[in-house]
């Protein structure tokens, strides 16, 4: 199955059911009118409005002020310039009493979001409840990572010794599931079914 052309596409139903890498959605929300920053499941999201009549704009930037300001869990992200270094990390780790303090992934995305938003609103505090899991301000696109996925678990299965090049038969296989409706995983049974795609890889490492 082919995957169409996205002004062919009729609704978001049916454009869910295609894959979409992240580069591929800035563009189509650039061409059209959509704010096209932010992780792929906020680009997603902007597409869903979209295709229900909604257009959401850029916003302009707003710059961060990265002053030297005292840190408290009121202090505004923007007000403080906050970045993911080790002033901010000490602070945190100090707040929750983990040595070693490491942000998380949803930290990260709230604060990208907190940025191209231009959200003055959002304090340390916000940002204590995401790494709490207390707030869904922002979650870590996990889909981003199914190539990678894909990838690893067609090395792990003994059946592909057999293949001297794995990231280019896994590719192959990839291709094939990527822009069609349904999951992008890895089986045996998707194995099976394209071996004969990955005949030319067959034989000793090179």
């Amino acid at each position: 199955m082919t995957r169409p052309n996205f002004n062919d596409i009729q609704s978001f139903d049916e454009f869910k059911q295609y894959y979409w890498y992240r580069d591929e959605l800035k563009q189509i929300c650039k061409e059209h009118g959509i704010t096209h920053t932010g992780t792929k499941t906020e680009l997603n999201d902007n597409i869903k409005a979209y295709f229900n009549g909604e257009i959401i704009k850029p916003v302009k930037r707003m710059k961060i002020r990265k002053q030297d300001v005292p840190l408290t869990l009121e202090t505004k992200l923007l007000e403080c310039g906050f970045v993911l270094n080790g002033r901010f990390r000490e602070f945190f780790g100090e707040i929750t009493k983990t040595p070693n303090f490491k942000f998380t992934a949803d930290m990260a995305t709230a604060l990208r979001r907190v940025r191209s938003e231009g959200n003055v609103h959002f304090t340390l505090k916000d940002l204590l409840d995401v790494y709490y899991g207390k707030s869904d301000y922002a979650k870590y696109d996990n889909s981003a990572c199914q190539w990678n996925q894909f990838l690893k678990d067609f090395c792990r299965d003994e059946n592909n010794k057999i293949y001297y090049n794995k990231l280019k038969a896994a590719s192959i296989l990839w291709k094939v599931i990527r822009d069609q409706p349904g999951k992008k995983v890895y089986s045996a049974s998707l194995l099976k079914k394209h071996q004969a795609l990955l005949r030319q890889y067959k034989g000793e490492n090179k």
